[in-house]
């Protein structure tokens, strides 16, 4: 590789990070559409002159923000996009075509959009123009933050992301009476409500809503409004009425997933209080996984944050539609930093299934460890 080409593919990674964190903005705002980040360069000078990111509800998409901020000082520029701009006619003009009107010179893009109405479409329609293509640059960290979007194409899926929280001995607590048990600190909790905030739809059973009484909402400052769909897996209990799920259902969404036969009494009355209801097929008296998520694509959902635990969570894992996991280990990250790897999920979670995932991350929060797996691909 010569001199210049290193140099350049220096360039093209450090401005496609830049990208991928505008991408993150709008994590839990854009579904169905994904979240993308875009930015407009300069090559001559190196000079940033605009940034996009998707915006909520999914438009503007990024190209075209970012195309709107940069103005005409877009003609002879390069554009770094995270995912391939689109190439079809929807509620708006194809996003390569504003492209080749702003007269960007140059397009990098991290991964191909998966959606057959792109499908390296797009790419193509640069090319015949002239432009200049790259693809490929920064791509595991554009297909991560691109993984619901691609997994609700190819497999009618959201991103499944575990959220475990346990004690110092690894145990899970448990509620009574509608009261919860806090068993991290601040800091830990405050990144647990940031991942609600990235999400679509939050998920829990029936029986952590009698257990915590919880309102799953994001309560971070100035995050109020990015509060995801919040969902009740139910077998036969019921979200009670007076839950505050139920009491804030016209604040912030509440789906309800109950089974057949379920109390019409009941699910008239949640209906009445703003609930959502959705039946849902089950397999031994037990809700059926892959219809539950099949049937939440259905609703616009790209990513779907499970809180619910433990016979929740063994659900998503024996069903195999786990891609992330999130645990929380009150006081645990220097007991745990001795542990191999390949053994850490076994400790902190024995049933969660260790040798399909591996450790991406791990941090101290506060007097807490968090640890991030990823799923380890073809498993």
């Amino acid at each position: 590789m010569s001199e210049a080409t290193a140099s350049r593919d220096d360039t093209d990674r450090r401005f496609m990070q830049i990208a991928l964190r505008l991408g993150l903005r709008g994590l839990g705002t854009t579904a169905p559409n994904p979240s993308v980040g875009a930015v407009v360069v300069e090559e001559a000078t190196g000079e940033v002159i605009a940034r996009g990111w998707t915006q909520p509800g999914g438009r503007p998409h990024a190209e075209t923000e970012a195309l709107r901020r940069a103005g005409a000082r877009a003609r002879g520029a390069t554009m770094y996009v995270t995912l391939e701009p689109c190439s079809h006619y929807g509620k708006t003009p194809p996003c390569a075509q504003a492209i080749l009107a702003a007269g960007v010179s140059r397009v990098v893009t991290g991964i191909l959009d998966p959606d057959p109405r792109v499908a390296g479409r797009g790419l193509e329609m640069l090319r015949a123009a002239g432009v200049a293509v790259r693809r490929g640059v920064c791509a595991e960290a554009a297909d991560h933050l691109t993984r619901g979007h691609i997994l609700r194409v190819t497999e009618r899926r959201p991103f499944v992301q575990i959220k475990m929280a346990l004690g110092r001995d690894g145990t899970v607590p448990r509620g009574a009476r509608g009261v919860p048990v806090w068993v991290t600190g601040a800091q830990a909790r405050a990144h647990g409500h940031l991942l609600r905030a990235r999400t679509d739809a939050i998920l829990v059973g029936g029986g952590t809503v009698e257990d915590d009484d919880p309102e799953l909402t994001c309560r971070l400052p100035g995050l109020v409004d990015r509060s995801p769909l919040r969902v009740v897996l139910c077998g036969r209990r019921l979200p009670p009425l007076q839950s505050k799920l139920v009491r804030t259902a016209r604040e912030h969404g509440v789906l309800v997933a109950c089974p057949p036969g379920a109390d019409p009494v009941h699910l008239a009355s949640l209906q009445a209080a703003g609930c959502r209801l959705h039946q849902v097929t089950t397999v031994a008296g037990r809700p059926w996984i892959p219809a539950v998520t099949e049937a939440l694509v259905g609703c616009g959902i790209t990513r779907l944050l499970v809180e619910g635990g433990p016979g929740i969570w063994r659900a998503f894992f024996v069903s195999g539609l786990v891609d992330e996991v999130v645990v929380y280990r009150a006081g645990g990250y220097d007991a745990a930093r001795g542990i191999a790897p390949g053994s850490i999920l076994r400790e902190l979670a024995p049933f969660a299934a260790p040798m399909s995932f591996s450790l991406l991350e791990q941090q101290r929060v506060g007097d807490d460890g968090l640890y991030i797996f990823h799923r380890t691909r073809g498993r």
